[in-house]
């Protein structure tokens, strides 16, 4: 099997099947396919049954999981997705003008995901647009993502961070469980980063505590708090989001991102458009 390789180049030629694809959907009199990623299924999944549990009685958070809620890949679609409802995020003044005055083109070129760099915290859950495998044992926490055959591995011991620690993608990380809630704190998150793929940049002061559950069998829920002063006015917790488990015994492909091929073309694209709005 061919591995999939992320890029720009691949998503502007989604958009253009898809144009095609509406005018001809339409014509059949049918409904046009949207610019959303959603599902042609009509129910979400049942709960599926109590939460796994582990040796230990935490719960076993461990399965292939699939944005959304039916449990395999979704797609460009005739159902619009469920709008997450979160509250506004409070960025400082400054940065609110910035991230503002940035186009759509500009936010694609200065994505982490289409120069290649890892997708970070909370990129893994919030910025990914495959499937994830967790592996949970007694201890530890382990999260594989196809985007670049990506990974890290998080002791749940409530080990204390480095008292200098060195900036990593996915952070430093100390983690315990809450209950049945999976609490992971991380900083000195690399600044090349996104929080989240709207331009949501952050500095070296970023620190972020995700929560993870898994309220039944068949549902993982996740949900992250940002705290960074010199971006924000004030900590941000994002709405909880939902996960489902694979329903097809879904494995892993190997997904590998190269830098655009032409990026010379993306760049003209962003100047023509920077011209149109002056």
């Amino acid at each position: 099997m061919t591995p999939r390789v992320g890029c720009l180049m691949h998503m502007c030629g989604v958009l253009a099947a898809t144009a095609v694809l509406s005018g001809a959907v339409a014509a059949q009199g049918q409904r046009p396919l949207i610019e959303a990623i959603g599902t042609t299924e009509p129910d979400p999944l049942p709960p599926g049954g109590p939460t796994p549990r582990m040796a230990d009685g935490r719960p076993d958070l461990s399965g292939v999981w699939f944005s959304g809620v039916i449990g395999r890949p979704t797609a460009w679609s005739r159902t619009r997705a469920e709008r997450i409802v979160e509250d506004p995020i409070p960025f400082r003044p400054e940065i609110k003008a910035k991230l503002d005055a940035m186009t759509r083109t500009q936010i694609q070129l200065l994505s982490p995901g289409v120069n290649c760099l890892p997708l970070g915290v909370p990129g893994l859950f919030v910025s990914n647009p495959h499937p994830f495998q967790i592996i949970t044992t007694p201890g530890m926490f382990v999260q594989l993502i196809e985007v670049n055959n990506d990974w890290r591995l998080v002791y749940t011991n409530k080990r204390p961070h480095p008292e200098y620690p060195d900036p990593l993608f996915n952070g430093n990380s100390s983690a315990w469980w809450d209950g049945d809630t999976l609490v992971i704190d991380s900083i000195a998150i690399d600044e090349r980063t996104w929080v989240l793929n709207n331009g949501w940049y952050h500095s070296d002061q970023l620190r972020i505590v995700e929560r993870i559950r898994r309220p039944s069998r068949n549902y993982l829920e996740y949900q992250f708090t940002a705290e960074d002063p010199k971006v924000l006015s004030k900590p941000w917790t994002s709405a909880w989001r939902k996960f489902t488990l694979s329903q097809d015994a879904h494995q892993l492909f190997e997904n590998y991102c190269t830098n655009n091929q032409n990026p010379e073309q993306f760049k003209k694209l962003l100047e023509l458009e920077l011209n149109r709005n002056r």
